[in-house]
């Protein structure tokens, strides 16, 4: 359980925080559900050049499909 600051803030407890892997700075979505609930949802940014965030930042690279299936099953 946590608690609303004076300022209307909440921390999220570090064991949530490592399960979803939150980093400082990112940011979340407040959404209502209902009177008694609220959701909160990690705000995810598109990235323009996946193949290079699964590679890093080799150029000129050919890589397989299989490879590509591999690299992003970690």
């Amino acid at each position: 359980m946590v608690k609303v600051t004076a300022k209307y803030q909440v921390t999220i407890p570090e064991e949530v925080r490592k399960r979803v892997g939150l980093k400082p700075g990112e940011e979340v979505e407040v959404l209502v559900l209902n009177d008694q609930e609220l959701l909160l949802r990690r705000k995810m940014r598109r990235v323009r050049d996946p193949l290079s965030v699964l590679l890093g930042s080799k150029s000129n690279t050919e890589v397989s499909p299989e490879r590509v299936d591999e690299l992003a099953e970690g």
